[in-house]
């Protein structure tokens, strides 16, 4: 995967797209059958995902080897595609776990019944805040954070402190240093403005994007082109010529920067605005009808797993959601803590979301 394939993918894909499908796995998918009338036994658990999902060969072999069951994963596109071929396959699905659909599109997942309920072994050693389905159709698995992130050395040249919150944003200090992605057709845009809706509420957030307009917000379709065109601050954005020292991204962009960067570099060339923030948490779910509901138990239980969990940050550039799972070196050298991240209620997202996507286009883009 690339390096801008890897930083996108910390928590997430477009919000819509064309469905590609891939596989990658191997191993029959049954036993011989043991006789005349016997039903053959799944060896192999499918995992159906947006195209994001990464983990470590030896982990997942790890998993094989002691359940006894080989991982395929079927890579749908983005999480939106993604969930929508499994409610077009209700009851028939094309794997035995979902994994990827996050606190944005959850309960349109919930609400069309795609899942069997699965309370997983190891859910008690999970933060509590992470589990938001009560029902036990979900299981979360990661969390990740959108957040502004910033050029250190822009507004080290400029002699100007860069902001931390989103009231900063508006301020005239920051006129013209902005981009941001269409919340129409990108999660990371859909985000941020959810983390306006989670500040300043269904009165508000409509008003400070009239802000935010005048004080010159820059809007572009998806991520790579507002990180890797657009933003200064980016090894790719250099390459560009990016001129916007302000970018909509991700908490775990830093440590990515420092991971992939040639040479190296001892610190973080960019920075995150820890106040802009919106939480996103993604989840995996047993798919109602699926053929090897055994084996998928066993991998939603793998998902949540100290090994699988500390495996996660450097193959998705996510958080993991378990209680006792340590974060690599490279996320708590170079990595920020949010503290105090918007949320938005998963059910409020589901009645208001597209209202609030036609709004915001109506105000912002036309």
């Amino acid at each position: 995967m690339s390096t801008t394939k890897k930083i996108a993918g910390a928590a997430l894909a477009a919000a819509l797209g064309v469905t590609a499908l891939s596989a990658c796995g191997g191993g029959d998918t049954k036993d011989k059958p043991a006789g005349a009338g016997d039903a053959p036994k799944s060896k192999t658990v499918t995992l159906v995902s947006h195209d994001s999902f990464n983990a470590t060969e030896s982990v997942l072999k790890e998993f094989e080897q002691q359940s006894g069951y080989t991982v395929k994963v079927l890579k749908s596109g983005d999480a939106g595609a993604a969930l929508n071929q499994e409610i077009l396959t209700k009851g028939s699905p094309r794997g035995d776990v979902f994994f990827g659909v996050d606190n944005t599109l959850l309960s349109r997942a919930l609400d069309n019944g795609i899942f069997t309920p699965y309370e997983a072994k190891g859910l008690a050693g999970v933060k509590p805040e992470y589990v938001l389905d009560k029902e036990h159709r979900v299981t979360p698995v990661d969390s990740g954070d959108i957040c502004v992130n910033y050029d250190k050395a822009y507004f080290a040249d400029k002699g100007i402190a860069p902001p931390q919150t989103l009231d900063d944003l508006v301020k005239p200090e920051y006129k013209n240093l902005l981009v941001v992605e269409n919340a129409a057709t990108s999660s990371p845009g859909l985000g941020f403005m959810l983390a306006s809706v989670g500040k300043y509420g269904e009165e508000g957030w409509k008003d400070y994007w009239s802000k935010l307009k005048a004080n010159g917000v820059e809007v572009v379709d998806g991520w790579e082109q507002a990180y890797n065109e657009r933003f200064s601050g980016s090894a790719g954005g250099k390459k560009a010529k990016g001129d916007r020292p302000l970018v909509v991204s991700y908490a775990s962009s830093p440590p990515v920067e420092v991971l992939y960067g040639e040479p190296q570099p001892a610190e973080a060339p960019t920075g995150v605005a820890t106040g802009t923030c919106f939480r996103q948490i993604e989840f995996a779910g047993l798919l109602k009808g699926a053929e090897n509901e055994e084996g998928g138990k066993a991998l939603v239980d793998f998902l949540i797993s100290k090994k699988f969990q500390e495996d996660m940050p450097l193959q998705m550039f996510v958080n993991p959601v378990a209680k006792d799972a340590a974060l690599p070196e490279l996320f708590t050298k170079h990595g920020v803590v949010v503290e105090k991240p918007e949320v938005v209620a998963p059910e409020t997202i589901a009645k208001n979301r597209e209202q609030w996507v036609k709004a915001w286009t109506a105000l912002v883009v036309k």
